[in-house]
Formats: C-alpha cells, sequence, structure tokens
C-alpha cells in the first residue's frame, strides 16, 4: 500500500513540473509576437486548462501526501 502511494506522488509530482514548466514556456510566446504583457488579461482555452490542471494535480499532490503520512 505504501509503495502504490509512493508511486502515485512520484507521477504526480513529474506531471506537476512539467505542467509548470509547459506555462512558463507559454508565457514567453504572447510577447514575441507583438503582445504586451503590461494589461490585464484573461485565460483561455489550453492555458486555462493548464491553469485548472495544475491545481488539480497539486491538490491530488497534496492529498496523496496526507495519505502516505497517515499509512
Amino acid at each position: 500500500m505504501k509503495s502504490v502511494i509512493s508511486i502515485i506522488q512520484i507521477i504526480l509530482g513529474i506531471l506537476l513540473v512539467l505542467i509548470i514548466i509547459i506555462q512558463q514556456k507559454g508565457s514567453g510566446l504572447g510577447t514575441s509576437f507583438g503582445g504586451d504583457m503590461s494589461f490585464y488579461r484573461t485565460k483561455r482555452g489550453a492555458e486555462k486548462l493548464l491553469f485548472y490542471g495544475t491545481i488539480g494535480i497539486s491538490v491530488a499532490f497534496i492529498i496523496f501526501s496526507l495519505i502516505g503520512l497517515l499509512v
């Protein structure tokens, strides 16, 4: 049981790192095509999906970490 939780934590950790790296690379693309990042803009499409995915994966990682502490 403990090893299964550890494997899930590793997978969630890797996914979390990858999704954060994808978001960081995507933020620089707007300015390269003439976009000015000095104003407020809303998240749309894939950017919004990545944002909510990051939240979901991080919550799942925290939950499995707490479960791992209790088991």
